[in-house]
């Protein structure tokens, strides 16, 4: 199956923003972010369920980061503002038909990655 395409991510400065946008080529319950920091596991970041457009968000991006998408054309934006240095990571999209958002393994299709790097 094709892959999810990534766009966005770079350098940014602890305080800014930036949008990671995801396009999928096909129709699926479920769009997610994870994302691995320098020397660590992978681990969850956000996602969406297209049904009921529920939002779902890991305790240390609340308040911080958003998704906003568009099921028809199965694209997704993760919006990341007040960035940290500790949000330093290498982000993928991914897509899943499970109906748990939070597992990596529930997600089959993944997207390249992209480095988002926040430093003064």
């Amino acid at each position: 199956q094709v892959q999810p395409v990534q766009f966005g991510g770079g350098l940014v400065q602890p305080g800014g923003s930036l949008s990671l946008p995801c396009a999928a080529s096909a129709s699926k319950s479920v769009m997610g972010w994870f994302r691995q920091g320098p020397g660590k596991a992978r681990g969850f970041v956000a996602a969406i369920k297209w049904t009921r457009g529920s939002t779902y968000y890991a305790d240390s991006v609340k308040c911080r980061f958003t998704i906003a998408g568009d099921s028809a054309k199965n694209t997704a934006y993760l919006q990341m503002n007040k960035l940290k240095v500790e949000d330093t990571a290498v982000y993928y999209c991914a897509t899943s038909y499970s109906d748990c958002v939070w597992g990596e393994h529930e997600y089959d299709s993944w997207g390249q990655g992209t480095q988002v790097t926040v430093s003064s």
